[in-house]
């Protein structure tokens, strides 16, 4: 080979003869490693497996590893269901998984705190009641202790006038007293 350069012939020498240095050859093999690897990162399986680890490679998982194990898939940015293989028979069911009770320990912890609010609820309207029924029972005590004393007594009207209280209107008192004594005094009434 030989070419002209400002009229001087110049030869030149094919490399063949030349040798490459180790580092260079290393440094070559890896940038070779390094595209190759490339690709392959594209079409990887990423799963953890039952230890905890973090799995990369080229095959699919085993078919013992759940779904929401599967991090990456090739073609795919979620995990896909778990395909059948050649090489292992889908399981029925998966060995690693955790058997379900079809229970909800949150959903029970909550019913059970609702059900304990509803009993303290009914616990203080009951409360609330018979406070209520000791004072209306010693209200109607004191008042028919009064009427019974024999004393004049009084009464407003529609109008807002004062009435003096007859024989009949003092019976008729007396007579929702008591009711109201029988009623408020003695034990609570069962619920329907």
């Amino acid at each position: 080979m030989s070419s002209r350069l400002h009229g001087e012939a110049v030869k030149l020498r094919p490399m063949a003869h030349r040798t490459l240095s180790p580092t260079f050859k290393r440094a070559c093999s890896v940038a070779a490693v390094a595209l190759l690897g490339c690709g392959s990162v594209l079409a990887q399986w990423q799963w953890i497996d039952s230890s905890g680890n973090r799995v990369f490679s080229d095959t699919p998982p085993p078919a013992g590893v759940p779904d929401k194990n599967i991090l990456k898939s090739p073609g795919a940015r979620t995990a896909p269901a778990e395909a059948p293989t050649a090489e292992a028979p889908p399981a029925t069911a998966p060995t690693t998984a955790p058997k379900l009770s079809g229970r909800d320990d949150e959903l029970e912890a909550k019913k059970k705190q609702a059900e304990e609010a509803e009993q303290a609820k009914k616990k203080a309207e009951a409360a609330k009641l018979a406070k209520a029924r000791t004072e209306n029972c010693e209200r109607a005590k004191r008042a028919k202790t009064t009427l019974d004393s024999g004393v004049r007594m009084a009464t407003m009207n529609a109008k807002g006038e004062r009435e003096i209280m007859d024989d009949n209107a003092r019976a008729a008192e007396s007579k929702r007293l008591d009711a109201i004594v029988r009623s408020d005094c003695g034990p609570l009434p069962a619920p329907k």
